[in-house]
Parts: structure tokens; sequence; C-alpha cells
């Protein structure tokens, strides 16, 4: 006797389900907000992640809309001012935006990332311009932050050199590494000293000029 083909689900258990009984694929019901939750949500997000005031009162709005508020006993929507619990970590210290301000600006440094590209990264995660200001590099970070560029990119001297007699190719060459300086948000003036530099010796030493002069390292 051939038996017929086997069931993979066990007897009782409807098609779909898992061994708990929940149905697999199903998503997960989220429940409104309440004051709390959204208190508690604002709490895990300052904790994981450095952000400004205006991106985490982003992330609520966000949630909010997502999940929308719980209503109250008398089944009024339960009313929460963002705003205002947002100053509120600001005034306990979870959230800093001169401190954010200060990191990104260093870490972007860092990277060799420019001037331009500091400026617009900490005005979308909503810094303030005066904040934006006092933590725009100076002279001699920038013209660091230049160098590291081109020197990840091998742009100008840290480059492979370049004996070619391809006028053409050679034009094309340069243009394409001032628009990926330029991308980066750097001065074009700055640009221009790097990638003609006949060494990496020369660049460290402009870099070095600006140092000297602002009575620092080089470094942001």
């Amino acid at each position: 006797m051939v038996s017929g083909p086997a069931n993979s689900s066990s007897p009782g258990r409807a098609a779909g389900e898992d061994r708990t009984g929940k149905y697999r694929g199903a998503k997960r019901v989220q429940t409104p907000l309440t004051e709390a939750k959204l208190r508690d949500l604002a709490l895990h997000y300052a904790a994981r992640f450095a952000s400004t005031g205006a991106r985490l009162e982003g992330y609520l709005v966000r949630k909010i809309r997502e999940r929308g508020l719980a209503e109250d006993a008398d089944g009024r929507t339960v009313e929460v001012d963002v705003p205002a619990l947002v100053a509120r970590l600001v005034e306990l210290g979870y959230v800093d935006d001169d401190a954010y301000a200060r990191m990104r600006a260093r870490d972007l440094g860092s990277r060799g990332y420019g001037a331009r590209r500091v400026e617009e990264t900490l005005r979308h995660a909503g810094v303030g311009e005066v904040l934006r200001r006092q933590h725009a590099p100076g002279e001699a970070a920038s013209r660091r932050a230049a160098a590291t560029m081109a020197q990840k990119r091998r742009l100008g001297p840290y480059g492979a050199p370049n004996d070619g007699n391809d006028p053409l190719a050679r034009r094309k060459a340069h243009e394409k590494a001032v628009a990926a300086m330029l991308r980066a948000g750097h001065q074009y003036e700055h640009v221009k000293v790097i990638l003609a530099a006949a060494s990496v010796d020369d660049v460290e030493e402009w870099v070095g000029e600006s140092a000297d002069e602002e009575g620092i390292e080089g470094t942001w």
C-alpha cells in the first residue's frame, strides 16, 4: 500500500501556524503611544545614538505618526508636548548639541572632509548657526583635512606619477581630482595648492605653515 504525501503540519495545527500557535509572517501589532512610553523611547534613543535635540524631536514625531497616541479613560487622545520632552532631556544632559557638533566636526575632519561638508552635516542634524560657527575648522585643520583626503584618494603628489604625453588625459584626470576634492567640501584654493604640489613634503610643509601660525600641531 502506498501512503499519501506527508503532511508537514502537525495534527490539529492550522496551516501557517508555528509551534507557539502564532502565524508565521504575521506582523506584530504596535500599540498607540502613551506619554510614558514616548519618554522611554526618547531615553532609549538618546542612550544609543549621539544626537541633537532636533533629530530626537524628529524621531519622536515620526514614531507618533507611525503608531499614534493612546486615548485616556474618556476616549480622548492623550496630548504630548514633544518639544518640552526633548527640552527636558537636553536639560538633564541626555542630549547635547554642542558635544554632538564637536564630535561630528572632528570625525569628519579626521576622515578628510572639508569645512563645507562639516557645515552641511551639522545643519542637516539641526545644529544651530552659532554652534556651527564655533565648530567650523580653522585654516590649519582645513589644510590637514584636505591633505588627508588627497592621500586617501591618491590625488596630486600622493598618487602614481603621471608621465603620459596625452594632455587631454592629464586634463581630465586633473578635473576629476578637483571635482572629488570639492565634493568633499574643500576650498578651491586648497585644492589647487595640493594638486599642484611637486611632492608630499611640499604639502606637509604647507600644512605645517598654517599650524605654526595658529600655534597648534595641525590637528582639529
